[in-house]
């Protein structure tokens, strides 16, 4: 017995390798948690229906029994981002598949992706990615509007950077302050209550 996990990006991947060495997550030796190990990294929903495609005879090959898809809940919602992938799932694999495929959708209160879970989940004080609320108040009143996806990405920058890397580590910064990095240091609270479900899905997923 094999699992499969698809996760959009890198920087999920990152987070939920760490998330999965938390839990110790225990299953039958004839489908180990290392058997979760084969990350692949989307663009996006717009690379799914090729994404499946491509997987359809790795599964059949490699006797892939559980696949389990992680993605952002963006804008479009939990609901409505589930409702898009189990289609393609639909289109490619057919609605009587063998293989059992599993969804979650990365969110805070149904909204946002990986980095608004990980502001939810932050354990350091952030005193310098705070400040970017006053930047993003000054942006408002000029009328200049940014996206909270893409500011929720900043914020994690800085707060990986300079809020939880030393002065000398960023001058090793692409190594050592890296989203990969980060998310290996002590600076996020992996048992809040945000990732109870999801270390509940990943438990699902490893078992036989």
């Amino acid at each position: 017995m094999s699992n499969l996990l698809i996760v959009e990006s890198d920087n999920d991947k990152y987070f939920i390798e760490a998330l999965i060495g938390h839990i110790n997550v225990k299953i039958e030796i004839d489908s180990p948690v290392c058997s979760i190990d084969e990350y692949e990294c989307l663009g996006g929903t717009g690379q799914l229906e090729k994404k499946f495609k491509s997987l359809k005879s790795q599964i059949a090959k490699k006797g892939i029994d559980k696949v389990g898809i992680i993605f952002d809940a963006d804008n479009e919602g939990v609901e409505a981002k589930t409702q898009l992938i189990q289609k393609k799932i639909d289109l490619v694999f057919g609605e009587d598949s063998d293989t059992e495929f599993s969804i979650y959708i990365l969110n805070v209160d149904g909204k946002g992706e990986l980095e608004t879970l990980l502001k939810a989940i932050k354990s350091k004080q952030s005193p310098m990615a705070d400040c970017l609320e006053t930047w993003l108040e000054c942006l408002s009143a000029k009328d200049i509007g940014v996206k909270q996806k893409d500011f929720d990405k900043l914020w994690i920058q800085i707060y990986h950077r300079y809020d939880c890397c030393s002065k000398k580590d960023q001058k090793q910064a692409g190594r050592k302050c890296s989203n990969e990095a980060s998310i290996k240091k002590p600076i996020y609270d992996l048992d809040k209550p945000e990732l109870v479900e999801l270390k509940q899905f990943l438990t699902d997923l490893s078992s036989s």
